[in-house]
């Protein structure tokens, strides 16, 4: 990344609209809230699935675009401001910003499941804003101080990253085991390389893209299946010949939402074993209740990340544990924004990442 210019007090957004066109806007510089928030200057923005969905369709589930909104939720930045009673930042502090505001009331946020919270406010999940604007205003302790020697770029994919550690977590994936990805985009690639740093011998991804396939082979899989949305029971077998298991796989995660990949996945899946569901889909699908059951098979669905997921997400960067740079094979200046949409919508590379406003960029970088 190149320098920062001199500040600007105004708040220059991306926005989408509900006719689903793009707009830049000038907004007003946000107050924070509450005297335990701070003013993030937003330095990197990673584009997610779920920002072009809500581009291209217009909702996800039950959440609607009925007004004007900033997308983007994997960023970090740089502490502008903070609360009369933030002790733990200070301004200039760089940090990951885990883009949530759960309650802290509800029994979910009491329980320690604040990614469950009713009350949740998310970035970029109607009727919220995200991040893609200069200044964002979050709590104190949903700003993770980045080690030194970690750019604003990886700190932007904590976010992607602490979602697959939520998930690889909430497996109960140990050494040993061998696991089952489905997708390889970079939620997928992600959990293999959860999955690796926890100690797992055996990780296979499967896609239908040869290319991300190629990409999660050097990055953390010791296998990989191409497969297609046709006999998905049939290459549930396949895919462990190709990973020299005879009685299936210890765990299997869904990173797609997809029927014929989440129908693969339960044929592959080992008697006693765990289907961790994370990728979103269509709502209703066909579900092939009668095979898992007769697995006597543990089904787990994944959302967000939790308690102490951030924080393991930046230790594993950290350590080199996990590295999440290569992912990252496109950038762009903020004023080029809808290019991202339109690149990442087109499946180009693995992970795009948009700089914030008036942040100048090593031209070597563009793509």
């Amino acid at each position: 990344m190149g320098s920062i210019q001199a500040k600007d007090t105004s708040n220059n957004s991306f926005v989408l609209q509900v006719d689903r066109s793009f707009a830049f806007e000038a907004r007003e510089r946000p107050v924070l809230p509450s005297p335990n928030y701070v003013l993030v200057r937003v330095i990197a923005t990673g584009l997610c699935g779920s920002d072009v969905h809500y581009w291209k369709h217009g909702a996800i589930g039950e959440f609607k675009v009925e007004n004007p909104i900033i997308l983007g939720h994997e960023s970090a930045g740089i502490i502008e401001e903070c609360g009369s009673e933030v002790r733990s930042l200070s301004p200039g502090d760089r940090v990951a910003l885990e883009p949530g505001d759960p309650c802290r009331t509800c029994k979910f946020c009491r329980g320690g499941k604040y990614n469950l919270c009713p009350f949740m406010k998310f970035a970029a999940t109607p009727p919220y804003n995200g991040t893609l604007c200069r200044y964002y205003a979050l709590p104190e302790d949903f700003c993770f101080k980045l080690p030194e020697h970690v750019s604003f770029e990886e700190g932007a994919l904590v976010e992607p990253l602490s979602v697959a550690v939520h998930s690889v977590k909430l497996a109960g994936i140990c050494p040993g085991a061998s696991v089952f990805i489905l997708g390889a985009g970079p939620i997928g690639v992600l959990c293999a390389a959860v999955a690796r740093a926890f100690g797992v011998s055996t990780i296979l991804v499967a896609d239908i893209v040869q290319s991300r396939l190629d990409f999660a082979q050097s990055y953390a899989a010791t296998h990989t299946s191409l497969i297609s949305a046709d006999s998905p029971e049939l290459q549930g077998l396949e895919v462990q010949t190709k990973a020299d298991i005879s009685d299936g796989f210890d765990f299997v995660i869904d990173a797609t939402g997809v029927e014929s990949c989440i129908r693969c996945g339960v044929a592959a899946l080992a008697r006693g074993g765990t289907f961790v569901q994370v990728g979103m889909g269509k709502s209703d699908i066909s579900y092939p209740v009668g095979i898992f059951a007769s697995k006597e098979a543990t089904y787990k669905s994944s959302f967000r990340y939790g308690a102490g997921d951030y924080g393991l997400a930046i230790e594993l960067i950290k350590t080199g544990k996990v590295s999440v740079k290569e992912l990252i094979t496109h950038h762009y200046r903020f004023e080029d924004s809808e290019r991202a949409f339109e690149g990442v919508s087109n499946r180009l590379g693995i992970k795009s990442v948009i700089y914030g406003p008036d942040i100048e960029v090593d031209s070597n970088k563009m793509r």
